[in-house]
């Protein structure tokens, strides 16, 4: 698909732009400069036509702080694989040197370059784009992303380009969210299952702001794997980007497959990391336990056991996730973390006939829950798959609501007959009295 990448120092509103013309919300918007580092992909649609966007940190050109040289190094990234270069500039300062800078560099790629000029609210502002005219750049665009002016003449030429390149369908994905705390190697197993440096890896905690998308292909198949901010507890998030990372990470789980919650193998299993994957439970995620950093732990094997203990005991609403014990460093049993995620999407779609579900209902269930819950008030009379992608069943009785122990034990049954790996399954109750559910 052609792709266009947005380009520019800090703070002259690519992330505005982005969110604008992909009509999300993706890219984290405000006013402390630098707040995307990663690179942040979407797809814009317009008059029938679609071409991917990708949103790039703020470029300072021969910044030696470490950061920002990470950041320049992601955007370089983008420029390669881009068809088209935006650079933005902003209306109200005028052409600046690092813009200047940010030009020289861009064009030594040979890849074609649009200016946008920024913060261009009406057509009575737009004299004040004239010095920007003297950078030599062919066509410049006046645009305002927060307020949509010029953003239809912007489309209607990227579409056009977009057009004449061709386009190529994409094949169905699993979409993979890899949550965790922050600094237990969520961006560096990123980084290894695509064979690159994908999203900015370092020491400091918290690096990963926004929810960064990486296509992998693999065996045919196609993993759309997205790499959260570390989810902090309440009272830990002070600055806004980071609040937004949070609300950013959990909307990443629900629109989600499956999620990979990283545990760090050495610190051991959590509080928060139990809150964390109730976060993915409760957005009706499959998931997948991978416990990280284990080239660093000793007697593996009774340490992988007394490990399996901890997570039981801490997240028994866990016991159908499987655990994988990896190393992002090392890249231990990491291609695992792709096995166990395709198997997990497919089981969230497998839908059951009511017919078959009925007969094994009856077979297997209603007896054994009679023999093992003696209750002669209680009364099931038939079960029906109501959705997919988790399992929705509902169950009709003559109860209002279902205790907790009787709905595991439901839930065991169907989960050993049917199995839907890795998959979370709910149940609901309908009584014949209310038609309530619970």
């Amino acid at each position: 698909m052609y792709q266009v990448a947005i380009l520019g120092r800090p703070n002259v509103g690519k992330s505005t732009l982005f969110n604008r013309l992909t009509g999300t919300r993706r890219s984290i918007v405000g006013d402390e400069p630098g707040i995307t580092r990663d690179r942040i992909y979407g797809v814009v649609e317009y008059g029938g036509k679609q071409f991917k966007l990708v949103d790039c940190g703020g470029m300072i050109p021969r910044e030696s702080e470490r950061m920002a040289a990470e950041i320049f190094k992601q955007a370089a990234l983008a420029v390669q694989e881009s068809d088209l270069l935006l650079l933005l500039a902003d209306a109200q300062t005028g052409p600046t040197p690092p813009d200047e800078e940010l030009l020289q560099f861009l064009r030594k790629t040979g890849k074609e370059i649009w200016l946008v000029i920024t913060k261009v609210d009406s057509p009575m502002h737009e004299n004040g784009i004239a010095p920007f005219y003297e950078l030599g750049v062919g066509r410049i665009f006046p645009v305002s992303g927060e307020h949509k002016y010029g953003i239809d003449d912007l489309l209607e030429e990227i579409t056009g380009r977009a057009s004449a390149a061709g386009e190529s369908a994409e094949p169905e994905e699993v979409r993979i969210a890899i949550v965790g705390r922050p600094n237990v190697g969520k961006s560096s197993m990123v980084n290894l299952l695509c064979g690159e440096e994908r999203v900015i890896v370092t020491d400091i905690p918290g690096t990963t702001r926004d929810a960064v998308d990486t296509l992998l292909r693999r065996e045919g198949r196609s993993y759309r794997l997205v790499d959260t901010a570390g989810i902090r507890r309440k009272g830990k998030t002070e600055a806004m980007a980071e609040k937004l990372s949070v609300v950013m990470a959990r909307r990443s789980l629900r629109q989600a497959d499956v999620a990979v919650l990283v545990i760090d193998g050495v610190e051991g299993p959590t509080k928060l990391d139990a809150a964390i994957a109730g976060y993915a439970l409760d957005e009706g995620c499959s998931i997948l336990i991978a416990v990280n950093k284990w080239d660093l732990v000793t007697n593996g094997a009774e340490a992988s056991r007394r490990f399996k203990e901890e997570i039981s005991r801490r997240m028994k609403f866990l016991d159908f996730a499987p655990i994988e014990f990896v190393s992002a460093r090392t890249g231990q049993r990491m291609v695992k973390i792709l096995d166990h995620a395709q198997q997990a999407a497919q089981a969230r779609q497998l839908r059951i006939s009511t017919p078959e579900l009925n007969e094994f209902f009856y077979r297997e269930v209603r007896h054994s829950f009679l023999d093992s819950f003696p209750d002669k008030k209680f009364k099931m009379k038939y079960i029906t798959q109501v959705s997919t992608g988790p399992p929705v069943f509902v169950l009709f009785s003559n109860a209002r609501r279902l205790h907790f122990s009787h709905r595991r034990f439901i839930v065991n049954r169907l989960r050993e007959r049917f199995g839907f790996y890795a998959t979370p399954l709910r149940l609901r109750v309908r009584s014949d009295r209310e038609g309530g559910s619970a």
